[in-house]
């Protein structure tokens, strides 16, 4: 995917393009990386998150699972 820089204050940009879990096409924007290679890793790192494929780093995959597990609340059951 293409990382374009924004001339007018001197930042970088990813337009990422992917397919959701339902099927439907998206596009995701992330604006202000200071270097292109920021702006290419962060890419990298999210294409591999959205991908159905387990081939990642086990950083990204714990950060996927606590960011999962982190909306989820717990409700404790007490047995008397």
């Amino acid at each position: 995917m293409p990382v374009f820089k924004n001339e007018g204050n001197g930042t970088w940009y990813v337009m990422a393009r992917y397919v959701n879990w339902k099927g439907e096409r998206k596009q995701k924007c992330k604006r202000g990386f200071a270097t292109k290679r920021d702006a290419q890793e962060w890419e990298r790192k999210f294409q591999l998150q959205n991908s159905a494929d387990l081939d990642m780093d086990f950083e990204a995959f714990t950060e996927i699972y606590a960011n999962d597990v982190k909306n989820r609340r717990y409700i404790r059951v007490s047995r008397r």
